[in-house]
């Protein structure tokens, strides 16, 4: 991972936290720790995923009242899972990348819902079938926009 790429991950855990607590914006602004684990985790490679996954999960669930762990479960596979696509695709194709995003945060989601507590999680259809799409929509455009304005590839001739 470039220091380019570090800076850019540390910002978008930084403003996540800013955004989602500081703020109280909640699920108003898009979830950037799980884009942030998801650009790092191509990099690293599954060690570095998961490991990046459990400490970005325990700063979650630092802040969360209700099911503490939910979120380190999900981070830490989310992020094991995201560095094994780095062999499954290759290139920087849109398509690609949207559904990398869109799948990495559906995925955390469902992940987060099935260990959290029962009487303290929305319904399955409500959560996982109708909020959650959504929010991977926000986040993949989120992580478009970052890749393209933040973390473009230099042309080299």
């Amino acid at each position: 991972m470039s220091i380019r790429d570090g800076i850019v991950v540390v910002g978008l855990v930084v403003v996540h936290l800013l955004l989602r607590i500081g703020f109280g914006l909640q699920n108003a602004a898009p979830d950037l720790m799980v884009l942030a684990l998801l650009l790092a985790s191509r990099s690293l490679g599954p060690g570095g995923g998961a490991l990046l996954g459990f400490g970005l999960g325990l700063l979650e669930d630092a802040f969360s009242m209700l099911s503490f762990g939910a979120s380190v479960f999900a981070l830490t596979l989310v992020g094991t899972a995201g560095a094994q696509a780095q062999g499954l695709f290759v290139g920087r194709s849109i398509l690609f990348q949207s559904t990398y995003f869109f799948l990495g945060k559906w995925i955390r989601d469902l992940l987060a819902w099935l260990v959290s507590n029962p009487d303290s999680r929305d319904a399955f259809v409500d959560s996982v079938l109708m909020q959650s799409p959504l929010a991977a929509l926000y986040v993949a455009a989120a992580g478009l926009c970052v890749r393209y304005l933040f973390l473009k590839e230099t042309v080299r001739e």
